[in-house]
């Protein structure tokens, strides 16, 4: 992949749209789209991949949701699908998305490979298709989302910290995520940059469709061929995976040992809190979903990326696609403060509720 500085400041996603220029300014993308130049009065289809991960129905779409009204005078309507994690459902979300003449599509792709004829559909009906999150193939107008490898490497990091001197000393399990997220398979080369010759990786998996309850599946196998005194710590691609992965921990009497994850999910940030789970990596979503939605806009109202974009990245199949990288943080206990209740994620009320008082008074996280 090749990007240009990673580092975008928070001013920068801000905006203003109508000093973009024509299309035809824009030396290529909104214009090659074939889209005609469109007021504010637009129908913007949203295509995200699935609703186990807490992120999506809570923070993706309502953030989403509600930057395109506000770039567009409460003109502009979202049209929302879902595709619960199957590829052919969400290749028929964006036919039908076509077929209802939406001016753009966002899309968080389930498979990224198996998106690309769909975006192809799209681009000959003149829809211009916005790349969410995940690079999908196919001839995409623009994409956003986070520096994945630094992701891996932020994550890769924090456990080799936290394992100390423990990492010569015993074996770590690798908890990817699915084969079919092109972001997996940038999460883990970040991690293995970091991890490899440092400490032993035992037992590594690739997790079918991210789910909790495979990594869960995964967990028991590891420890069962392993033997639960060998592992020292656990790389877990997300946070919903490291709920699976400490539940099996738990059930085989191992305690104290560093996960990461990733997300910052309510659950996730509560097991830090406690100790169960050593980090997460938070994404500022409000930052990715107003560029997603800068740049739908744009490209609807057939204007320039140019003031939005300011990386190049190539897909598989398209060089140099206009696209924003979003920084990450490493999330453990010592900033939650400082990271999701500062932008307003969560509340510290949130966090703190029922069983997690006391663990949160003991952090002084009030």
């Amino acid at each position: 992949m090749r990007r240009a500085a990673v580092a975008v400041a928070a001013g920068a996603m801000a905006v203003s749209l109508a000093a973009c220029g024509s299309a035809k300014e824009s030396g290529g993308n909104a214009d090659s789209s074939g889209s005609p130049k469109k007021g504010d009065d637009i129908k913007v289809g949203l295509l995200l991949p699935e609703n186990a991960t807490a992120r999506y129905e809570k923070f993706d779409r309502p953030l989403i949701e509600k930057k395109v009204k506000e770039l567009t005078g409460g003109k502009g309507e979202v049209v929302y699908a879902n595709a619960k994690q199957d590829a052919s459902t969400q290749n028929q979300q964006v036919d039908t998305m076509v077929t209802n003449k939406v001016d753009v599509l966002i899309i968080d792709a389930v498979d990224s490979k198996a998106i690309a004829g769909s975006v192809k559909k799209a681009k000959d009906a003149n829809i211009p298709v916005v790349a969410y999150d995940r690079l999908a193939e196919g001839p995409i107008d623009a994409y956003t989302s986070f520096d994945n490898e630094t992701v891996g490497k932020t994550q890769g990091e924090a456990l080799l910290k936290a394992l100390g001197s423990k990492a010569k000393d015993g074996q770590i399990v690798m908890m990817n995520g699915s084969s079919t997220d092109p972001n997996a398979a940038q999460f883990k080369k970040g991690a293995h940059s970091v991890l490899d010759g440092k400490v032993k990786i035992g037992r590594e998996y690739d997790t079918k469709e991210w789910k909790p309850e495979n990594a869960n599946a995964n967990m028991e196998g590891a420890i069962s061929a392993l033997g639960k005194d060998k592992i020292v710590g656990v790389y877990s691609a997300n946070d919903g995976m490291a709920g699976g992965i400490i539940t099996a921990l738990k059930a085989a009497g191992i305690a104290d040992i560093p996960v990461t994850g990733q997300d910052a999910e309510l659950s996730g940030v509560q097991r830090i809190v406690t100790g169960e789970q050593y980090m997460s990596v938070y994404k500022p979503y409000p930052q990715e979903a107003d560029v997603a939605a800068e740049m739908a806009v744009a490209l609807a109202q057939g204007k320039s990326l140019d003031s939005i974009a300011k990386d190049k990245v190539d897909s598989p199949t398209t060089k140099a696609v206009p696209s924003v990288l979003v920084p990450v943080v490493s999330l453990t206990k010592d900033n939650i403060k400082d990271t999701v209740i500062k932008d307003g994620i969560y509340t510290a009320a949130e966090i703190c509720a029922g069983k997690y008082k006391a663990a949160c008074d003991k952090i002084n996280l009030k």
